[in-house]
């Protein structure tokens, strides 16, 4: 069972890209919704949903490019 090392790489820079993301995309939906008044306040809180859904995507092909990273090594040799 050998690791792509290489593919575990992209994996933990997506995992990486990701960590940042997790803490912006709630700090930018909490400033809006105490900002409701303001005149940018819908676009604003679509900033920091799309923030928060990149986050999660990035988290899904994070752990799906390290999962493939560890176990389709195998196929390789077959």
């Amino acid at each position: 069972m050998a690791t792509d090392k290489n593919i575990l790489a992209k994996g933990v820079k997506y995992l990486s890209g990701a960590l940042p993301l997790l803490f912006l995309g709630p700090i930018v939906i909490n400033s809006a919704f105490k900002n409701e008044k303001h005149p940018l306040y819908p676009y604003i809180l679509g900033l920091g949903i799309i923030i928060a859904l990149s986050a999660m995507f990035l988290i899904f092909k994070g752990i799906t490019t390290l999962v493939k990273s560890m176990f389709d090594g195998d196929k390789q040799g077959q």
